[in-house]
């Protein structure tokens, strides 16, 4: 039977890793091998360059056919909120040993096991390792659990349980890692062409210039200059919501990374907000009134907005480099 695991929208949960917080352990090497004679850099690489020719065919296959000649491993989806139509679907692979995969990936789908397979979608490693002058903390570096992201975009035409089979080509090896997802009819949270909810974030006026109460970041970085709701229909704007320090995962501390390394290049054409998640930065005290206002109840998140105050691209979850440069872009 297809081995089929529920949607873990905290991916790193997969490896039971909580928290974005400590530092970096220094003692790692950035030469870790994933296969023999294969450096972790080169599996990168090869898993950046996919194409659907590297995988086969369903030619009328089901998913369960296509996956049963397959060593199982695990994934864990970086992305939970997917409606009718085009989706971003994010995820890490894992495999027995629980390390991440990286190689060649692409996605199969079906609305069910033994329903037949559509696919095979691309999905390239999106690294989330940024220049050693933008790291934080909480960086991600080439010898951590998760360095990268794999991602691709599929269509998702009818509300309901999705079967995913995701396909690794890794190690010397071929894996096989199934999911599932749920597609609801609609969803609260602003979508691309949306007019984005013109709410007031915490900027360092509003803080009483106390940046450890807006910013979690170590060392706090500075996108705290203005309030979203000053700038949003007055230029571009790349809204982040992320909690470095108090993240359910490990990947807020590394996208906050890439916003400060991004806006050395984009930051006098584009707004950089960084939003922090819970007030007063206490777990228990709930979330803050501009992720309400979003309709949020997980992070990170990302938000392009263009000048016309409008959505021009969101992501969830996870993503790298490739991916938020890409939103920004979308922006201008």
């Amino acid at each position: 039977m297809l081995l089929c695991r529920p949607p873990v929208v905290l991916l790193l949960a997969a490896l039971g890793l909580t928290g974005c917080g400590g530092q970096n352990d220094d003692a790692k090497s950035t030469q870790r091998k994933d296969s023999p004679g294969v450096t972790f850099n080169a599996a990168i690489r090869d898993a950046q360059a996919v194409k659907a020719g590297d995988f086969p065919k369903p030619e009328g296959r089901t998913l369960q056919q296509i996956a049963k000649t397959l060593p199982a491993v695990n994934v864990g989806l970086a992305t939970s909120v997917y409606t009718p139509g085009k989706n971003r679907l994010a995820f890490g692979v894992i495999d027995e040993e629980q390390r991440f995969v990286y190689g060649k990936t692409a996605v199969y789908l079906a609305r069910g096991p033994d329903e037949t397979a559509l696919g095979p979608f691309p999905a390239p490693a999106d690294p989330l390792v940024v220049a050693p002058a933008f790291r934080s903390q909480a960086a991600a570096t080439e010898s951590d659990e998760i360095a990268a992201i794999y991602e691709t975009q599929v269509d998702l035409p009818k509300p309901g349980r999705w079967h995913v089979l995701a396909m690794s080509k890794a190690q010397g090896k071929t894996f096989g890692a199934a999911t599932t997802l749920e597609v609801t009819r609609s969803s609260s949270i602003p979508a691309k062409g949306d007019r984005a909810p013109r709410t007031a974030t915490d900027a360092l006026t509003s803080a009483a210039g106390d940046i450890k109460a807006i910013d979690t970041r170590v060392p706090p970085d500075d996108m705290h200059e203005r309030s979203f709701k000053d700038v949003v229909g007055r230029k571009p704007v790349a809204l982040l919501f992320a909690t470095p320090q108090l993240c359910q995962s490990r990947v807020c501390g590394p996208v906050v990374d890439i916003a400060a390394q991004l806006k050395e290049q984009y930051g006098d054409r584009v707004e950089f907000i960084h939003q922090e998640v819970f007030v007063d930065n206490e777990v228990n005290k709930g979330l803050r009134p501009p992720l309400r206002r979003f309709g949020l109840k997980t992070e990170p998140w990302l938000f392009t907005v263009d000048r016309q105050g409008r959505v021009a691209a969101r992501l969830e979850g996870s993503f790298g480099n490739q991916a938020f440069k890409r939103a920004i872009e979308a922006a201008l």
